[in-house]
């Protein structure tokens, strides 16, 4: 059977391509297409999603699948955007006559990290799947804290010194709630949604992994 691979961030320069066609046998899992795209060893923290869902490595693949390889990832409206963001765009998504207070949480890009002058960012996403895993992070938040709306924007790119990479808006009856549910969004986006921020620095360039 035929599938097709598509490969992100630090995989795909490793590939030298974003999309490979696999032929597998019939009755493969997940767990099989590594060794199938000749790669080397497999990195530690790989995830796999089939068809835009996450996926464990026993879950059985049939032909025409999309199989993505998600390296350990770095991240109401849910969107990528290829263009500066704007904080009161996102702030507007979520006013309500319902809400008490609207938190905000703003990323931006500084200049020095971990001891290096950065010249800039550049973050790559699986499209469809990042926004998909948005509103289900968003959907969960909305129903533990009772708030009221949640907008996530997400830049994508080249991002340059000073400018935001994300703006996250949280609405809630009451400010305790908007405040916990705008920190756990970022902690989690971060954690599970398929971004990757590559850094830009004087001397070279890294691939930043889970949490960064």
């Amino acid at each position: 059977m035929k599938i097709r691979v598509r490969l992100f961030a630090g995989l795909r320069e490793r590939a030298g391509t974003s999309e490979r066609k696999l032929e597998l046998p019939d009755g493969a899992c997940v767990s099989d297409v590594w060794a199938a795209l000749g790669l080397g060893d497999e990195p530690a923290g790989l995830l796999y999603a089939v068809n835009k869902r996450y996926a464990g490595p026993e879950q059985r693949l049939v032909a025409g699948d999309e199989v993505a390889l998600i390296p350990p990832v770095s991240g109401g409206s849910f969107r990528l955007s290829e263009q500066p963001l704007d904080p009161a765009e996102v702030i507007e998504e979520v006013r309500t006559e319902r809400a008490g207070a609207v938190a905000t949480f703003i990323g931006t890009t500084r200049i020095e990290s971990r001891g290096r002058t950065v010249h800039y960012l550049e973050y790559e996403a699986y499209g469809g799947m990042a926004e998909k895993v948005m509103a289900e992070l968003a959907a969960e938040l909305k129903q533990r804290h009772e708030l009221s709306e949640i907008a996530i924007t997400h830049r994508v790119g080249r991002i340059e010194i000073g400018e935001p990479s994300v703006v996250i808006a949280v609405s809630a009856p009451h400010r305790a709630a908007a405040l916990a549910a705008c920190k756990e969004a970022i902690d989690t986006l971060k954690e599970t949604v398929p971004l990757w921020k590559k850094e830009v620095y004087e001397g070279g360039e890294e691939w930043l992994g889970r949490g960064s």
